[in-house]
């Protein structure tokens, strides 16, 4: 069984020690999952501008705690979510104010969540102080709920000086199996450990009588996170510039909660074709297995505000010897979360019902997500619904507008005739191949395209012959989407990733 801060079952262990049970209570496990390669039903996982995500798990269910990113003035509130299956959000808006904190005006950072003997925990930084003289720092809000509301555990910062160099933010909290409770924080490059008392609300010493331990690895810049796995300890954090596409995630292991943390590899970046300025993470270990998630924050490639930031989560995997394999950003959606978030609409009248993406009859609309792949495959279910026209999958698409062919870029579509067709369009359309395949009306079908340097390739339900080969390199990168073409129809378990 693994701890973690966020881990249900190592939190209500520390409970019943630091309680002085003598029996263990069994509490309500969270739901076994599938197990996701990604959001399956789509990044992001929610709506709205947010970051520094922190998980947990609470009687059964997922709780996302992150960051309002607005202007440092906006931030005066957080927000939460909640999930039995990763899948379906609610949001909890206002689980803590700053009319809750006397000392808090703005700049509420990075919460951090946990539970002990029935209470629950928010850790947050507030008013990014930038020397000592100045009222802010980490603070902590207790409740009764996981949904709040949080008010102010102390009338006062947790901590409120800078102390080793570390800046008093981006804090994370972590039982360890003991029971003994720390918190990781720092930022402008250093990060310090300390003990939190069983209160939860004080500060403990180290066995030398310190107080504040510097365990700064190599290149941090900000947001620890620590995490227990067979018996190894991993601390995460940022590196690289929050507004820049160099925001990253790295980690180190090792046997000790306090360290020494020595840098092994940077497990997270972003991907030029996916989206950029990821990082500050957190991660959550689906009870009873050895399923990891790692859910952080990063901004649509298309967007250059700084504060525009979005949850996303994806799969974290193990090497045998215990190191992390660099993680992928992968891109799917299966709608299953009843809606579509990451996609652009550009005409026609667009909804998400049964699972499935639909749009009405029209003459051109389009939906992109935004990407920029250059080699790829792409997959999807398509099923042509109505009218004399195809529907299917468009790619290395730039310039997108209203209208039937506004867009540079590629389309492969099926129709209900029996036809797959693959055309090259700027804002006027020229074919560059046909092929007859069996489209029954109203039938779904497995449509893929599988894209390298000048090379396209369109299969329809059968994976292994393409209907159509052809070599056009006119457009080398862009977005990936889905269309129609007088004709309406439904989309489903999209999927995009390296060309295979």
């Amino acid at each position: 069984m693994t701890a973690r801060s966020t881990g249900f079952v190592a939190k209500r262990w520390a409970a019943l020690l630091t309680g002085g049970l003598l029996a263990m209570l069994t509490p309500t496990p969270a739901t076994a999952l599938p197990e996701y390669s990604t959001a399956e039903a789509g990044n992001p996982f929610v709506d709205g501008w947010y970051a520094d995500p922190d998980i947990a798990i609470y009687d059964g269910k997922y709780w996302v705690f992150p960051t309002a990113s607005k202007a440092y003035a906006e931030q005066t509130y957080l927000d939460a979510f909640s999930s039995t299956d990763l899948i379906h959000w609610t949001k909890h808006s206002n689980v803590l104010t700053t009319a809750n904190v006397s000392w808090a005006k703005y700049a509420v950072w990075a919460p951090a969540p946990v539970e002990r003997d029935g209470k629950y925990y928010l850790y947050f930084a507030a008013n990014d102080i930038q020397d000592n003289s100045q009222l802010g720092g980490i603070g902590v809000a207790v409740a009764d709920r996981p949904e709040g509301p949080y008010k102010d555990a102390l009338g006062k910062p947790l901590i409120s000086q800078f102390h080793n160099g570390a800046q008093p933010i981006d804090q994370d909290v972590f039982i360890d199996d003991d029971g003994q409770a720390y918190m990781y924080y720092g930022g402008w490059h250093h990060a310090n450990v300390v003990k939190l008392n069983p209160d939860m609300t004080s500060l403990g010493t180290f066995g030398d009588g310190s107080t504040y331990r510097e365990i700064t690895p190599e290149n941090y810049t900000e947001g620890s996170y620590m995490f227990k796995r067979n018996g190894k300890y991993y601390l995460m954090w940022s590196e690289g510039g929050w507004t820049g596409p160099d925001y990253s995630v790295s980690y180190a292991m090792s046997d000790s909660p306090t360290g020494p943390f020595r840098k092994i590899d940077k497990v997270l970046a972003q991907d030029p074709a996916v989206a950029k300025g990821s990082g500050h993470n957190s991660v959550v270990n689906v009870p009873g297995t050895d399923t990891w998630y790692i859910v952080y924050h990063r901004r649509p490639l298309s967007e250059s505000d700084g504060n525009h930031r979005q949850l996303a989560y994806d799969r974290m995997y193990f090497n045998p010897d215990g190191t992390i394999r660099r993680i992928a950003m992968r891109v799917k959606d299966n709608f299953a979360d009843g809606n579509a978030l990451g996609w652009k609409t550009y005409g026609g009248t667009w909804s998400v019902t049964g699972g499935r993406y639909r749009v009405g009859r029209d003459q051109g609309a389009k939906a992109l997500l935004d990407t920029n792949f250059a080699d790829f495959t792409y997959d999807a279910d398509v099923r042509v619904t109505s009218g004399g026209g195809d529907a299917g999958l468009m790619f290395r698409v730039s310039r997108p507008s209203v209208g039937t062919d506004g867009y540079s870029g590629y389309y492969a579509g099926i129709s209900p005739s029996g036809k797959v067709v693959l055309g090259r369009a700027n804002d006027s359309w020229t074919e560059l191949g046909a092929a007859r395949t069996p489209v029954a009306p109203g039938s779904t079908h497995r449509l893929r395209v599988t894209a390298v340097g000048a090379s396209v390739k369109v299969f329809v339900d059968d994976m292994t012959t393409p209907k159509i080969s052809v070599s056009d390199g006119t457009f080398p990168s862009g977005a990936n989407g889905v269309r129609v073409f007088n004709a309406a129809a439904s989309f489903g378990n999209v999927a995009i990733g390296p060309a295979r």
